[in-house]
């Protein structure tokens, strides 16, 4: 217990207590007229600040503060702070996102087309008090940010400022939660979603679009093969080497400045890259159209694996003009004319190259052929031929000792053994470089005798890091067609990114219904696109020289610190947020993503709240 003696002036007195606001008291006169009273509750005496004042001409005391019990009053007198706890949660990468999410208005968009799946939903169906589009955004910056599954997707969202920003209690956000909104999304509407969106993106945003690259890839799920209620999911030539499991495509076109996604089509996994081709120059046509692209000042870039005959023609009767690779192989002739005539000179990006050009009529149609030699391309081919020529040397002369054995094969001809030699020239270069006999011995067993071909060698290194490029762009030099060419690496970046196991990464996905998965490969683009968006306004406005992959990594450790005190009275605990402090690059780049002060403003979707 504490006893407490009044011995000092009651104006000197307030003036000490901590915290209390000048606007409690009134001197009149140069005098305080306020006093220290004491109450006892329940028990336990409690002290406030009291002034007397006439109310309708009656004197009634107005309590001006209220002080607390003893030992907090003498707490507050000491100047000794009330407890204090710090939490801090990731903000940077979130509050990023959000920001461009508000800017393009996506929850509200979303949920223009959805419908309710089940009857027990409203017309705009909800869960946990959130609708279908601010769940899928929630799921896009979730795969932005770190891989997780949609289980686990709360596990990330509580380490990060991601509630708080949007004011709302996401705790509930299950699996469930992820499953029965993405129900609600038809997949017809994507693409209508997606246009709608990337209207805005040009609007906003000054993205250089003449030239746009196209290609395809695949991913790789673990749904069973007796599951026959999923057609999307097939077995293909898998890209990452997976053959043994089903697999879906992606196609996408992304713009030649900062790889924005303008177009995307989830697709059957065991379709080769020309039928999706095929597929899909009506659905680019139309997107461009729909984003008021020229199609006669853009150029659409595509790979080699998409040509034929049909495709070419699409193309054409497309009104699309374009830019294609050939296959050295399948064009013996042009290479014969190009060899020993590449005597055009052109830099591009600061490389220089020596260049055939020519028209030729191929598939019917006159095209310009700008035919080159890349020195990386050229180099990375003569690491593989060497390595693959060695493995097969060392292979034959284990085979030589084996041959010896009498016991080891039981060959009845010669053309047995050599078929088993054979079985060790598999690829075409081995069949070129080595030559071999195979004899049988007297004692028994075989003799193998084989020999590298080094003037083979030679002449095929000679060959390797062509590059053939076509296109009917004939008004175009030399070097803008092959600038144009080299940016198909972007796409590829692109692929690169969202196979990223850390960032942007469209696995894992649990899902084995055809809506389901076409709506989570939606979800992975929507969070591409976001992450894009992010990175250039990032480059643009600071100069970052690091990939994707850094920026988010830098981001997420931008922190918001919570500081919770502990009240000294009745009431709430005071919370204040504050960012934690910077380091001068993630103060360049909150100021240059303007979330310096989001933390303040709070995330505010569709004008007043994230529900619609």
């Amino acid at each position: 217990m504490y006893t407490l003696i009044i011995f000092v002036d009651i104006s000197l007195f307030i003036y000490y207590i901590n915290g209390i606001n000048d606007a409690l008291y009134t001197p009149r006169m140069g005098v305080l007229m306020a006093t220290i009273q004491a109450k006892v509750s329940r028990g336990h005496k409690y002290w406030y600040i009291v002034e007397s004042r006439r109310v309708n001409g009656k004197p009634r005391p107005i309590v001006l503060a209220y002080l607390g019990k003893a030992e907090d009053l003498l707490r507050r007198l000491q100047g000794l702070t009330s407890g204090l706890r710090l939490k801090s949660y990731s903000h940077g990468a979130v509050a990023a996102l959000l920001s461009v999410a508000q800017r393009l208005d996506i929850p509200a968009e979303i949920n223009r087309h959805v419908h309710s799946p089940r009857a027990y939903m409203a017309d705009k169906p909800t869960r946990n008090d959130l609708t279908v589009g601010m769940t899928l955004l929630l799921g896009a910056i979730g795969r932005v940010c770190m891989q997780t599954s949609k289980q686990g997707w709360w596990s990330w969202a509580k380490t990060t400022s991601c509630e708080y920003l949007l004011r709302s209690s996401l705790r509930r956000i299950d699996s469930q939660h992820f499953w029965d909104l993405m129900d609600a999304l038809p997949v017809e509407a994507i693409p209508r979603i997606e246009s709608v969106l990337l209207q805005r993106v040009l609007g906003q945003y000054n993205i250089q679009t003449d030239t746009l690259f196209f290609d395809t890839t695949n991913f790789f799920t673990y749904i069973a093969t007796t599951n026959t209620r999923c057609t999307i999911a097939q077995r293909g030539k898998n890209k990452q080497h997976r053959y043994d499991l089903r697999q879906v495509g992606l196609a996408l076109v992304v713009s030649r400045e900062d790889f924005i996604p303008l177009f995307h089509l989830t697709y059957q996994g065991n379709f080769n890259d020309a039928t999706v081709f095929k597929s899909v120059v009506d659905k680019i046509k139309t997107r461009m159209e729909e984003l008021h692209l020229d199609l006669q000042r853009h150029c659409i870039v595509f790979d080699r694996g998409n040509n034929s005959n049909k495709n070419l023609a699409l193309v054409k009767t497309a009104g699309l003009h374009y830019i294609g690779a050939l296959s050295p192989s399948h064009h013996a002739v042009l290479v014969n004319d190009a060899m020993g005539h590449m005597n055009e000179h052109v830099e591009v990006t600061q490389r220089e190259f020596f260049v055939f050009r020519d028209k030729r009529v191929i598939w019917d149609e006159e095209r310009t052929v700008v035919v080159f030699v890349s020195d990386k391309l050229r180099e990375g081919q003569i690491r593989g031929l060497l390595l693959e020529l060695d493995k097969v040397e060392k292979n034959l002369k284990n085979l030589q000792e084996s041959l010896k054995n009498p016991r080891a094969y039981h060959f009845k001809t010669v053309t047995e053994a050599q078929e088993r030699v054979r079985t060790e020239l598999h690829t075409v270069n081995a069949q070129q470089v080595f030559s071999f006999s195979v004899e049988q011995c007297p004692e028994g067993g075989w003799i193998l005798t084989y020999a590298r071909d080094a003037d083979k060698v030679d002449e095929l290194q000679e060959e390797m890091g062509l590059r053939i490029i076509m296109t009917d762009r004939h008004d175009w030099d030399s070097a803008a067609i092959i600038q144009a060419y080299h940016g198909q690496s972007f796409i590829e970046g692109a692929f690169r990114n969202l196979k990223n196991p850390y960032h942007l990464a469209l696995r894992p996905q649990y899902h084995w219904t055809d809506q389901k998965i076409a709506v989570h490969f939606f979800i992975c683009v929507l969070g591409y696109l976001l992450a894009t968006l992010v990175w250039r306004e990032t480059v643009k406005k600071t100069g970052f020289t690091g990939g994707m992959d850094a920026l988010f990594d830098i981001l997420n450790n931008i922190r918001l610190a919570t500081m919770l005190e502990e009240a000294t009275t009745p009431g709430p605990v005071k919370t204040t947020y504050k960012l934690e402090l910077l380091d001068k690059q993630q103060q360049d780049l909150v100021q240059a993503l303007g979330i310096q002060d989001f933390h303040e403003k709070r995330a505010i979707l569709n004008g007043h709240s994230v529900y619609t």
